[in-house]
């Protein structure tokens, strides 16, 4: 087969959820909710272009569960019903042309930006390696209540979600936060029932994934994002993820897509990234084929793809059954279509990198860059593949130092 046809293919997710095609666009962080931090024109102009983009399954930016907790400026956040009718504005634009579009639920933990909250929490109160403790303040240990409450606000979110009209939900178990956090020895030193062994540690994502299960009910698809590896010294292992995947299996978890990296090791940037892996295009695709052989779940694999035939590659192998790609989608929104077609993408995924060292070892550059080209295409203007990073960086982060200036000492204090 070619191609193409390969990745035209349909997919049945469980009964009555069927996916049009094999490409899911992957979350990436958009920035574009309100002061109240509810969705805007914007964000709904964006995943209306998305949806007639062509994507399969589209997977929104990480949306919060806590406002007191957020991950990035103009994070939405889903902790009531109090923006109800904008989500299903939303919903309805995100789902158009066959489109399932599932909204990724998120705490960030420790991992968020000094003064964006009042203070933040993690399973313990590790601080941050030293080159980074400009940005990222120490955070709270959280107490056993703490944790009860965040459960029970992924489970209520993921309710609200399904109401507003969306096809489907995923818990963000990577990349750092907050799931992650517990997740890994490095961060999560507690010695009570959340902690001390790997099956305390992930006692806390099957407690969210039950929690949500039980708003959604059986027919509703939950997924989950989950790291391969921290690829941080005494972070979360690939056999830990391992056990953690099969445990979620064992419960009944829906899509599984896998990644890796933390802020501070940005692997799902191509960071650390073998070249004999890298050439293969899918950064994660020797742990899917891990993965596969323990449990049968539908699998992605994001980070990497650069070619319709890299992702037959990958789904034909047998490996996984959909291909991940995101930074691709804020070049080129349309990317599915011309993949679907026959042609090619006209635009490479290249590193961001702004000259400064400090800047260029983290994510933060690549979320800011990326994030926007987002607010253009939801402006109803076509990306700017070649944008300058530094420029786009100091567009973006000087506004924020004046923001973050303007708040009340108590906000601002780290």
């Amino acid at each position: 087969m070619l191609a193409k046809d390969i990745l035209a293919q349909s997919f049945s997710i469980k009964k009555g959820v069927i996916v049009k095609n094999r490409i899911l666009k992957s979350a990436m962080s958009e920035g574009l909710g309100n002061k109240q931090n509810a969705p805007t024109q914007e964000l709904i102009t964006l995943y209306q272009t998305w949806a007639n983009g062509g994507i399969g399954i589209n997977i929104t930016g990480n949306v919060m569960v806590d406002r007191r907790f957020l991950g990035e400026p103009g994070n939405v956040v889903i902790e009531d019903e109090s923006h109800l009718e904008k989500l299903k504005q939303w919903a309805q634009a995100a789902t158009n042309n066959d489109t399932q579009c599932w909204v990724q639920l998120n705490h960030p933990g420790k991992q968020s930006p000094k003064r964006l909250n009042e203070y933040n929490v993690a399973p313990s109160a590790i601080p941050f390696k030293p080159e980074m403790q400009a940005f990222f303040s120490t955070p709270r240990e959280l107490t056993h209540e703490e944790i009860l409450d965040i459960i029970q606000r992924f489970g209520r979110s993921a309710g609200i979600v399904k109401k507003a009209g969306f096809t489907g939900v995923q818990i963000h178990g990577a990349h750092g936060y907050l799931v992650s956090q517990f997740l890994s020895p490095h961060h999560n030193i507690r010695t009570d029932q959340w902690g001390g062994s790997p099956e305390n540690r992930r006692r806390f994502v099957i407690e969210v994934y039950k929690a949500m299960r039980q708003n959604v009910g059986e027919n509703f698809p939950i997924g989950i994002k989950l790291n391969s590896a921290d690829f941080q010294r005494g972070g979360f292992t690939e056999e830990e993820s391992l056990d953690t995947l099969k445990a979620l299996s064992e419960h009944g978890i829906d899509l599984i897509e896998i990644s890796g990296g933390t802020y501070e090791a940005p692997a799902m940037t191509g960071i650390k990234i073998k070249e004999s892996t890298r050439l293969r295009e899918a950064y994660f695709i020797e742990f899917a084929e891990k993965a596969r052989k323990i449990f049968k779940n539908p699998l992605v694999v994001t980070g990497g793809f650069q070619t319709a035939e890299g992702m037959a590659q990958a789904i034909s192998s047998g490996a996984v059954d959909f291909v991940g790609v995101a930074r691709s989608m804020a070049i080129e929104p349309d990317l599915p279509n011309k993949l679907l077609n026959g042609q090619k993408a006209k635009y490479s995924v290249k590193p961001i990198k702004t000259g400064i060292s400090l800047i260029d070892k983290m994510a933060v550059m690549e979320v800011s860059w990326y994030s926007g080209q987002l607010r253009r295409i939801g402006k109803g203007n076509a990306p700017q593949p070649n944008e300058s990073p530094l420029l786009s960086f100091f567009r973006i982060v000087i506004p924020q130092i004046r923001i973050f200036k303007r708040l009340p000492s108590r906000l601002r204090a780290s």
